[in-house]
């Protein structure tokens, strides 16, 4: 069974995650890149995100492929992987489309960056909370992961998120303007997609604007990111996998 799927209705495709806590590893990433090649050719110009399961958006990094690729001592899949994780992060980014992220259950480390790489994010009121925990896992973001955080909320906010490892409800996320709209029970998907019709705007004009909002993104995944890599970023994830 495909672990992504989408359908187009009216201009708008709605993208759903279906691999169980839809944690990142390579065969999910992949196949990510290409349904997102297959969604931009579509006559579209809005993309929903969201998942299938019932309580969780997207747990972030599969630790259970990559604890055990660490300790084999295999940094060169590490990296690999990492690479790939970039290119989905520059992929959202970047995306010909809007993006609305349907948040209907936990977004938690790199789930929550994914949903901060799209331009509005909706979120379920009671079920799940949006969470960056890498400062109890004891590993810090990459420069592009915190400019992609920084995008999407306020300093003061992320600061909070960052150094606590806080968990926040749809309300809270609402109330420290991280989500556009914390929906209730039920209505998450029609109001995500209310809002997504009313973004019928040229795609070259969304690409372009993007391209100069989001520079500094880029610059940190292209300029601040391979020195970090390269002076051992996978070594923050050592304790964890020993």
């Amino acid at each position: 069974m495909a672990n992504l799927s989408y359908a187009v209705n009216e201009g708008i495709v709605t993208l759903v995650m279906d691999r169980g806590e839809n944690r990142f590893n390579p065969d999910f990433l992949g196949e990510y890149g290409a349904i997102l090649d297959r969604i931009e050719r579509e006559d579209a110009s809005v993309l929903v995100v969201t998942s299938a399961h019932p309580r969780v958006f997207s747990n972030g990094i599969d630790l259970d492929w990559v604890l055990p690729v660490l300790r084999s001592r295999d940094t060169k899949s590490f990296y690999a992987y990492v690479s790939l994780l970039a290119s989905l992060m520059r992929r959202f980014t970047l995306f010909p489309m809007f993006t609305v992220a349907a948040i209907n259950g936990h977004a938690f480390a790199g789930g929550a960056v994914l949903s901060c790489c799209c331009d509005f994010r909706f979120m379920q009121t009671g079920r799940g909370y949006f969470c960056i925990p890498e400062v109890d896992l004891g590993v810090p973001f990459l420069p592009s992961m915190i400019a992609v955080l920084k995008k999407a909320m306020p300093l003061s906010t992320l600061e909070e998120l960052q150094y606590t490892g806080r968990r926040l409800t749809g309300e809270e996320c609402r109330a420290m303007g991280i989500v556009h709209t914390a929906c209730p029970a039920g209505t998450l998907m029609e109001t995500a997609l209310s809002f997504a019709g009313s973004l019928r705007k040229r795609r070259e004009v969304i690409s372009e604007m993007k391209h100069v909002m989001y520079r500094d993104v880029i610059r940190a995944m292209d300029e601040e990111d391979p020195p970090k890599i390269e002076a051992g970023w996978h070594t923050w994830f050592m304790d964890i996998a020993l």
